[in-house]
């Protein structure tokens, strides 16, 4: 299969990726507690809508409406046995909008976390896990994917289980951990820990990164820590458009459009190759970043100060690389990319 990323690496100084799913299928009408990989058969227009948004807004790259696609999550809506009929269309449809862009648009294949505690913390085999990943990874090969996208990742053994699957499935890949907790995952994991993490694989990422987490600040303070550790690896950085803050009975993220376009500028000077959004991420924000990306100068790498003069407070006074920081209570991770 060609690898496309790889080929719009080659021609692009940054890629502009997508924005968020939840969000932008909330509005569509997606209920709290549905699962939105149903609606790749139920609801298919609309899910041309969310990818048609993204490349409508200058996205070089978008990934499919398949973040909860394996059969340990799909079990929570009894849909465990159609693993591979949701994440096949949801790609397909991915791909009829790819393929109609006029341009190049990257299709990749959302792989969200299992839900589940991996051994030797919690009873998830490793084998169990890379059944589960490859299982997601073949039918989203099969519905045309360009390259497989695991996200939202806080376990090494979970990042792991996934590079092994999609080695099985033979598809390029990359992968995002979600920094969190004070500049960790909820397991642990710091930006050096995965910097050197992805070197050891047999099959590594073609880009890494970070996505979600608690802010704009934040996922930048993480950039300068892959940066820190001379990868020379592409790295990717989706954060969310702001803080959550309820509203009205509803979960608004106060990251403007404005933010958003100098968000991504810093993003690509912090180290950053591939960027996006993730929570509250609207096709108005992307605007805002494609705007920033194309008419911005290179510039130098910010500061600390820099990045919270511009951007905001972080939300914890440590990255979670001191040698002091404290490691936080391992706990699973549910959420799903809103």
């Amino acid at each position: 299969m060609t690898n496309a990323l790889n080929k719009l690496l080659e021609t692009k100084d940054a890629l502009l990726a997508d924005g968020a799913t939840g969000t932008n299928l909330f509005n569509m009408g997606l209920q709290s507690g549905d699962a939105p990989e149903l609606w790749n058969v139920e609801a298919p227009d609309k899910i041309r809508a969310l990818y048609q948004g993204s490349v409508d807004a200058g996205s070089d790259l978008f990934l499919t409406n398949t973040f909860g696609g394996t059969s340990a999550r799909l079990k929570l809506h009894d849909a465990q046995n159609r693993v591979g009929e949701l994440n096949r269309i949801g790609a397909e449809l991915g791909r009829e909008v790819a393929d109609k862009a006029g341009r190049t648009v990257v299709v990749a294949g959302s792989v969200g976390p299992t839900g589940e505690i991996m051994e030797p913390v919690g009873s998830l085999s490793h084998e169990g896990a890379v059944e589960m990943f490859h299982e997601q990874a073949e039918a989203l090969k099969a519905g045309g994917v360009d390259v497989l996208w695991v996200e939202t990742i806080s376990a090494p053994e979970e990042f792991k289980a996934a590079a092994e699957a999609f080695a099985l499935a033979d598809m390029p890949w990359c992968g995002t951990m979600s920094f969190d907790t004070a500049g960790r995952t909820m397991m642990g994991v710091t930006s050096a820990d995965l910097a050197q993490l992805v070197e050891t694989l047999p099959n590594p990422p073609i880009a890494f990164g970070a996505n979600c987490g608690t802010g704009a600040s934040d996922i930048l303070r993480t950039v300068l820590g892959f940066a820190a550790q001379g990868t020379e690896r592409p790295v990717i950085s989706k954060g969310n458009a702001g803080i959550p803050k309820y509203v009205d009975g509803h979960i608004h993220y106060d990251g403007t459009p404005e933010l958003m376009g100098q968000y991504a500028a810093m993003a690509r000077d912090a180290g950053a190759t591939i960027i996006g959004g993730c929570c509250g991420t609207m096709p108005d924000h992307l605007r805002k970043m494609r705007e920033a990306l194309d008419t911005t100068s290179r510039g130098t790498r910010p500061t600390l100060d820099q990045i919270t003069d511009t951007l905001g407070p972080f939300s914890s006074a440590s990255d979670g690389t001191e040698e002091d920081a404290a490691v936080p209570e391992r706990r699973t991770r549910r959420r799903r990319r809103a």
